[in-house]
């Protein structure tokens, strides 16, 4: 219980003390107009308050992962809760705030624009096929999540499910940001927080025994923390998925200011989430076998089901299903909007990104590939979601390393260079071990992991000596 509530209090004060720290590198001016008054489109770029874009912002991030994968993260015992405080602090809320930061400074672009112009154009080129990659994976397994669970509290079929979610995420994904997600997220997000604070309550004040902290690996498969844990628990620590959607609300925000707040914020509001929903999974069940041996029967929709209804009752339990329904479509719908304003802003130059018909067209074709992935098993999508996500976070992490250091701001550059490193340790020795992956050898997968690893951290190196060679060239000069 002690550790429960101590990571609560510690991530809330990573946002009141650490989110200045990196709000500073960033160097914000309020005088400076942003792109929903330069651009405005009445489309993608309107002037929205700060608070609708804080629930926008939190529910586009907020899918299925820091429920359905801090679930599964609990599994590793109360080791998780160090990764989620750890993660988010140090790792997502970098990641988050400079992503939208970072679009909002170059007129609301892309995360494939923003990767292109600090990493160059072949890191562009191939970040988009990556993006769009996540994206569709993240609305096919975000299709299947909700329609796995309507399926279960409603009268439809599971094929009926998904195609009402479908025709939802359609819907949002072409409308003005204004007309459906603008109106109807932040009642979303008042369910979504009445659920998460139930929950906690239950577990804090109810007849239940959060275990505390231990490094020991609980997993009953016996899987290892490292890099397992890092890319089961995204959401909610570090997730690249949030670098393709900030730009959405990037575009709406009235001032530079703002962004602490939006990304920062709801970054640490993900890892609440997280730290909840693991700390239920950990305890319900009354030990990691248990939660193992019921993830089996029931699959992640199961046993959240099977929480929500008997920890809050008939009537608790639906609003905390409502809500975990409501979390991977609020994330859906985004991602397929997304992907669209990448593929438009990418093909701009031959074709008019403003035409309904165009916009149309794009999202059907997006979104035809993700309705059909998301009748594949829910599991077997989010294995692949997980690896693809953290290379994108990862490449997200350097892009602020660069930025920092183009910007002459060297001395900054540890905030987004030590998770960076971290996190390209956990991406290259995943991708070796993982049986989506390499499928190699544990110790061999650390070897190797570990070198790779080693090699980018020399090429870091070598960068800051170069860019301080250039700063000492141009104080000379003066």
């Amino acid at each position: 219980m002690v550790t429960f509530i101590a990571s609560i209090v510690l991530l809330i004060a990573g946002y009141a003390v650490y989110s200045k720290v990196v709000e500073k590198a960033f160097n914000i001016d309020d005088s400076r107009q942003t792109p929903a008054y330069t651009v405005n489109d009445g489309m993608d770029y309107v002037p929205m308050s700060w608070w609708k874009g804080w629930l926008i912002q939190l529910l586009n991030i907020a899918g299925l992962g820091p429920i359905f994968g801090a679930v599964a993260g609990a599994l590793y015992g109360p080791v998780a809760f160090i990764w989620i405080v750890v993660g988010a602090i140090f790792a997502g809320g970098v990641h988050d705030y400079f992503s939208g930061m970072l679009s909002l400074k170059h007129r609301g672009a892309q995360f494939p624009e923003i990767v292109g112009k600090y990493l160059g154009q072949f890191a562009k080129k191939s970040i988009i096929v990556v993006s769009l990659i996540l994206m569709i994976l993240v609305t096919a397994a975000f299709t299947a999540g909700p329609a796995q669970l309507l399926a279960q509290v409603t009268p439809l079929s599971f094929m009926g499910a998904i195609f009402v979610v479908f025709a939802y995420f359609f819907i949002a994904a072409i409308l003005p940001i204004n007309k459906i997600i603008g109106r109807i997220y932040p009642i979303f997000g008042a369910v979504i927080i009445i659920m998460a604070v139930a929950i906690a309550g239950v577990l804090i004040f109810g007849n239940y025994s959060i275990p505390n902290l231990t490094l020991n690996n609980m997993h009953p498969g016996e899987l290892p923390v490292w890099p397992l844990l890092m890319v089961t628990i995204s959401c909610g620590a570090i997730s690249g998925f949030h670098s393709t959607q900030s730009p959405i609300v990037s575009r709406t925000m009235k001032k530079e200011s703002e962004g602490r707040k939006i990304f920062y914020g709801a970054m640490i509001g993900e890892g609440v989430i997280a730290l909840i929903w693991a700390a239920a999974g950990m305890t319900f069940f009354g030990g990691t076998g248990g939660l193992q041996s019921a993830l089996a029967a029931g699959g992640p929709a199961g046993v959240i089901n099977e929480m929500s209804t008997t920890m809050l009752g008939t009537v608790g339990g639906v609003l905390a299903i409502l809500a975990i329904i409501i979390l991977p479509i609020t994330t859906g719908d985004t991602a397929l909007r997304s992907s669209r304003m990448i593929v438009m802003d990418s093909v701009s130059k031959w074709i008019n990104p403003d035409k309904k018909s165009t916009v149309i067209l794009a999202t059907i074709a997006l979104g035809t590939p993700a309705f059909l992935l998301s009748m594949i098993d829910y599991t077997f999508l989010w294995r692949y979601v997980g690896g693809t996500n953290q290379i994108t976070a990862t490449i997200m992490l350097w892009v602020v390393v660069s930025y920092l250091l183009k910007e002459g701001r060297a001395h900054a550059h540890y905030i987004a260079s030590i998770p960076a490193l971290f996190m390209t340790g956990v991406v290259t020795t995943y991708f070796v071990y993982a049986p989506e992956g390499l499928n190699l050898d544990y110790t061999i997968s650390l070897i190797i992991g570990g070198v790779m690893t080693f090699g980018v951290f020399l090429l870091y190196v070598r960068q800051i000596i170069r860019h301080k060679e250039i700063a000492a060239k141009s104080l000379a000069l003066e």
